[in-house]
């Protein structure tokens, strides 16, 4: 581009013109030029492209190659890219040890890091593209809380591992970890499993957390339609790339719609359906709670519960079915779900997206696949309530979360086996020192009492591995992983930490899971339990400066999904709007 060529566009409603436009300016703008910028992009739309790229984790490794491509289409349609990191913590690696206290926290840092670099450069759009669990989350987040124009991405799945003819995943390697406690694999057997369950880029394979919340970007309408199913290695992905920077282009040229056009309480409720109709991660829960808190929107885990209640159950997916991201992504991917749930009623079709259109035109061409039993009709699902399923009782006044994809009992009874932490579960589980008919019970690890609300993967992929597939469960104010199966409940709340049900378990305690019928019940009177209340202190967990403490002080309770500042409801000012 020449320099001394006039923009075309009018920035006097654009909030880059605070740094661009007139004498005042012109400090900002010399470090513009400092950076190779003509005046032409000076004067364009600037639209922030940030990723959450690193080494850390295959996850996120692939992102900057599609930021180049989405940078491409900002710029062919006359804008000005600039592109920024985040952080991520990425659960492969975090889990399991006091590493794994990072990664909730992590999802609101890079909300308020993206939130940040917007407001001190005044980006005028943004394209956010994201790899792993707590990113996509996080980066849809800082989306509705900016409320510019913006077009989400995914960082796309993994391919499948290859272990003696079969697809795996890391979530088998975790497994495999169990097995080899019991003997079943020996110190070979799973050193051949970790070199080939993850062969590249990309995030965690199954209808785990990351692809969980991917199904939800497009549900949601923050994201291209067909966009979060191409495996990262594909090229296919540079394509959605660079069509993602094309249309956050037509959004400020078209003035929207913004992103909290887009999430509304229809569009929640499809996001909703999606992660029941996949089978989707319990820590869906979580995360669409905390996108209506952006938007100001009250939708909490029991109006998330309510949806999983009513949708169906349809896409075999991992880890409670045979298949993977990728096989979805083959017979018509995230598209074909959301048509079949759209032709028989189970979502809104008249909610507006990215495109500019609805739902229901996004997919006016979409048709159901043939020859696979990936994706099964409404009409015969694998099961009639969704994959996850909310629970209530006296044990859980503001609710639990369990996935019952793949669970062929959802009632279970028998007395509490009480931790105080994950570390001492996991070490007794690796010791087999349990018993079949036992409920385990990890407290003390919710969102302020971990603090940090750890996941258990590690616990419930050595209990898999060992063969206790419903034979035992598993009870937490803790989360779960996306990748966790088995009779799993997570989220109990109110959490140890501020004094809830779960607070006052002792050993013994007959404990009543009805996956059915929706409860949670210690059997004990209400009595036993206020008395136990009477005789019971709050305890001091060892996080008590830096990062860790800083989220205490602010972190709410799961039903509210786990949020550290009060949301749209109290905002004085939108930034899109300064």
């Amino acid at each position: 581009m020449a320099d001394g060529k006039k923009s075309k566009w009018d920035k006097s409603k654009l909030i880059s013109r605070y740094v661009t436009e007139g004498p005042k300016a012109a400090a900002a703008r010399s470090y513009l030029y400092a950076m190779g910028l003509t005046e032409e992009q000076i004067h364009q739309p600037l639209i922030g492209v940030a990723t959450c790229w690193n080494e850390a984790a295959p996850c996120n490794i692939a992102l900057s190659r599609q930021a180049k491509s989405v940078k491409a289409g900002v710029d062919a349609q006359e804008g000005t890219p600039r592109e920024f990191t985040t952080i991520t913590v990425t659960d492969g690696i975090a889990m399991g040890h006091e590493g794994m206290r990072s990664s909730l926290v992590s999802r609101d840092v890079i909300a308020d890091s993206v939130e940040l670099t917007m407001r001190g450069h005044c980006y005028d759009g943004l394209v956010g593209l994201a790899g792993c669990d707590k990113s996509l989350p996080g980066m849809m987040m800082a989306m509705v809380r900016l409320n510019v124009p913006s077009v989400f991405m995914y960082g796309g799945t993994i391919l499948p591992g290859k272990f003696r003819g079969k697809d795996v995943t890391v979530i088998d390697v975790f497994e495999g970890i169990g097995k080899h406690a019991t003997g079943e694999f020996s110190d070979k057997d799973l050193k051949e499993m970790e070199c080939c369950a993850c062969p590249g880029a990309g995030a965690c394979g199954g209808q785990f957390t990351a692809n969980t919340m991917a199904c939800v970007s497009e549900a949601i309408g923050l994201a291209l339609p067909g966009s979060a199913g191409a495996p990262a290695p594909y090229e296919s992905r540079d394509e959605y790339a660079r069509a993602s920077g094309e249309a956050v282009m037509n959004l400020i040229r078209n003035g929207g719609p913004r992103p909290r056009d887009i999430v509304t309480r229809e569009s929640l409720e499809n996001a909703a359906a999606v992660v029941a109709a996949t089978g989707g991660s319990t820590n869906a829960a979580l995360h669409l709670p905390a996108l209506a808190n952006e938007a100001g929107i009250s939708f909490d885990l029991f109006d998330v519960a309510e949806i999983f209640r009513r949708t169906p159950y349809i896409t075999d997916m991992k880890p409670g079915g045979k298949y993977v991201a990728l096989d979805l992504f083959r017979i018509g991917g995230v598209s074909a779900v959301l048509k079949e749930l759209l032709d028989n009623g189970f979502i809104h079709g008249d909610c507006v997206t990215v495109t500019g259109k609805t739902m229901a035109e996004n997919l006016k061409d979409q048709t159901f696949p043939k020859d696979q039993d990936v994706l099964y009709p409404v009409k015969t699902p694998i099961h009639p309530s969704g994959g996850v399923v909310g629970l209530k009782g006296n044990l859980a006044p503001d609710g639990a979360i369990v996935k019952i994809a793949g669970l062929k009992e959802l009632v279970f009874e028998g007395p509490a086996r009480v931790f105080d932490s994950e570390e001492a579960c996991f070490d007794a589980v690796q010791r087999r020192d349990y018993k079949e008919g036992d409920v385990l019970v990890i407290r003390y690890e919710g969102p302020k009492g971990g603090p940090g609300m750890r996941e258990m993967l590690s616990t419930t992929g050595a209990l898999y591995g060992q063969g206790t597939g419903g034979k035992v469960a598993l009870l937490t104010d803790g989360r779960f992983s996306g990748g966790t199966r088995g009779f799993c409940i997570g989220h109990v709340g109110p959490e140890a930490a501020v004094g809830g049900p779960i607070a006052l378990i002792e050993d013994g305690d007959i404990i009543r899971i009805d996956a059915n019928a929706g409860t949670l019940d210690v059997k004990l009177s209400d009595d036993e339990l206020e008395a136990r209340r009477k005789n019971w202190t709050s305890r001091v967990n060892m996080y008590q400066s830096g990062a860790l403490w800083r989220y205490v002080q602010t972190v709410g309770g799961a039903r509210n999904g786990a949020v550290t500042h009060p949301g749209a409801k109290k905002e004085r000012h939108i930034y899109a709007d300064l």
